[in-house]
């Protein structure tokens, strides 16, 4: 089991792209349709299925594995993009945890999958007569 951090994994991203020259594909545009693509082809294992048939097909070890390499393949879009745009992909994520869990407070959202809006009190000068 790899333990490489968020940064090595984008220094050999980085590495790969270079080697190859790449970069001069990446616009913020094509990165973002990539990772979209990418995305996409996540959804493509489950697109028509029940919940029964995934659940069956999720004990197969290649049908995961599958799965595993287009959530990787959208990871090193994830990634990539961070990169290209200065960000530290991990400081996001936990940011985002922040924001996250102020918009969706425990004792209001657990077991329910509303949207974060669904949870917010609207004082009284919110309410028209």
């Amino acid at each position: 089991m790899s333990e490489a951090t968020l940064a090595q994994l984008t220094a050999e991203i980085r590495r790969f792209v270079e080697e190859r020259d790449w970069a001069q594909f990446h616009t913020p545009k094509d990165l973002a349709i990539g990772l979209s693509t990418e995305a996409a082809e996540v959804l493509e294992h489950f697109r028509f299925r029940s919940d029964q048939e995934i659940a069956t097909r999720l004990e197969d070890e290649s049908f995961r594995r599958a799965i595993g390499h287009e959530l990787a393949d959208a990871l090193y879009f994830v990634l990539l993009m961070c990169d290209r745009f200065g960000l530290d992909a991990a400081q996001m994520l936990e940011e985002k945890l922040v924001i996250s869990a102020q918009r969706y407070p425990v004792e209001k959202a657990r077991g329910k999958n509303l949207k974060y809006t669904a949870y917010q009190v609207s004082s009284a000068s919110d309410h028209t007569p």
